[in-house]
């Protein structure tokens, strides 16, 4: 059974991209509500339902990579029963 190393798809600068727009995004949201004219309870309402939000994205992701990771495990899995079969099995043998 061979060993397929799973790869990478995202480059560096892609992850720092998306590191780069998800602080900028805080900081500029969080500006916003420090900024705005409203009583403090209202600020801080927004501000809990930003950490909310934030909070259920990552969640979100974890999930959808984890669900992303299992088919990959359940294919490589199928991928070496098939491979030991196709190896085990011998065209020329005499029926």
């Amino acid at each position: 059974m061979s060993e397929t190393p799973v790869k990478q798809q995202n480059t560096a600068a892609f992850y720092g991209q998306a590191v780069l727009s998800f602080g900028v995004a805080v900081v500029a949201t969080t500006i916003g509500i420090f900024k705005l004219e409203a009583d403090t309870w209202v600020r801080a309402f927004l501000g809990i339902a930003v950490l909310y939000l934030v909070t259920s994205a990552f969640t979100l992701a974890k999930v959808i990579r984890d669900r992303q990771e299992a088919g990959q495990i359940v294919s490589r899995v199928d991928q070496a029963r098939l491979e030991k079969l196709l190896a085990a099995h011998d065209p020329f043998e005499k029926l």
